[in-house]
Parts: C-alpha cells; structure tokens; sequence
C-alpha cells in the first residue's frame, strides 16, 4: 500500500528558483519575492501534477497564510455542485452506469454497492491504478515544459526525447537551459520513467 504523499510546490521567479516544499513555505517565499521586486512571472507549480498553484498574496504573512486552507493544490479541478447525498460528510450522489453482472456483484458484498465502490476508489487512490502515475508524472513533465520551456531553444526536440525516454539525449538537450528550471524539470522526468519503467 503506498501512501499519499504530502503536497509540495515549488516557485519560480521567472527562470530562477525561489522555493520549493510544503505550501505554507512556497507562499511566503512568493510574496516576499514579489515585495522585494521580483522580474517574474513568479510562477508556482504542485510538484506532483505541475499544475500552477494559485496563491493569495495580499496582506501581511499571517494574512497570506490564513488564507491557505481554502487553496486546493490543484487550482484546475473546481469543486463539483452540492447536490443529494450526505453534505455534512461530504458525500454527494451521482450516477454510475454499470453492467448487470456489475450490479449483481456489488449487491452481494458487504456494506453495500456505496461502500464497495467509496473501499475500490480509496484503494485506488492510494496505490494507483496500473499506468495511471506513469501517465500522470509524464503529463507533469508535459505541462512544466510548456509552461517554463517552450520559448527555450530545443523545447521540441527535448519533449521528443523525453516522450521516447532518451535520456541521454534529453540530458543534452536541456543542458543548457536556465539550470534551476533545467534541474526541476530533469527530476520531474526521472519520476515519470521510474514510474513507467524505462
């Protein structure tokens, strides 16, 4: 069973590095950037999904870090309309369309089709469904090079290699671009081909 990793980010001034790590730190590396003049875009990804993360950097510290609790790492994914269900626990009822074999299995396991189906997604969300971090980490890498590489000289070529797990090449190709995006970006593809095995 693998187990949820804490959410990280990391924060760009431009090309350069300005934090990386839990949320709380990377937004109050980001807002003192911003009030000391940084030459931006200061940029903040989610480390797992390279997603931007919107923060809030108005006020003061205790301000910014006040507000934190209501920031979803994933800033993409808005939060789905309250409907039927359990508010208070958050469940909310939907439709799932099934086979009748499907039905007839999930009626015979305890607790019910909810139960089984709320046990199959928690399962799934901890361990991960086969491909499904491979996919994930190289869409990561994907979307960190279009935001951060695309007007680098051999942005192409790069996302070629990396998409065909020519590390070697990937290496040279990115070797001389801005080293903190550079390096960010070759861990970000070291993850996405361990996970998929190459």
């Amino acid at each position: 069973m693998r187990a949820q990793p804490s959410p990280t980010c990391t924060a760009f001034d431009g090309t350069r590095l300005i934090a990386a790590g839990p949320p709380a730190e990377v937004a109050l590396a980001a807002k003192r950037a911003v009030e000391t003049g940084a030459a931006g875009p200061v940029l903040v990804f989610d480390d797992r999904t390279a997603r931007p993360v919107e923060f809030d950097l108005r006020g003061s510290e205790a301000d910014v870090l006040a507000r934190l609790g209501s920031v979803a790492p994933d800033a993409a994914e808005a939060a789905p309309p309250r409907g039927p269900g359990r508010p208070r626990l958050g469940v909310t009822a939907r439709e799932v369309t099934l086979l009748p074999r499907h039905w007839h299995w999930l009626a015979a396991q305890p607790g019910g089709a909810s139960a089984v189906l709320r046990r199959l997604v928690e399962q799934a969300l901890r361990e991960g469904l086969p491909g499904q971090r491979a996919r994930e980490a190289g869409e990561a890498v994907d979307r960190f090079m279009q935001a951060m590489t695309g007007n680098l000289p051999g942005h192409e070529e790069a996302s070629r290699a990396f998409w065909r797990g020519e590390r070697a090449d990937f290496a040279a190709l990115t070797a001389a671009w801005p080293a903190d995006v550079r390096d960010h970006l070759r861990r970000l593809a070291a993850i996405a081909w361990d996970e998929a095995g190459r």
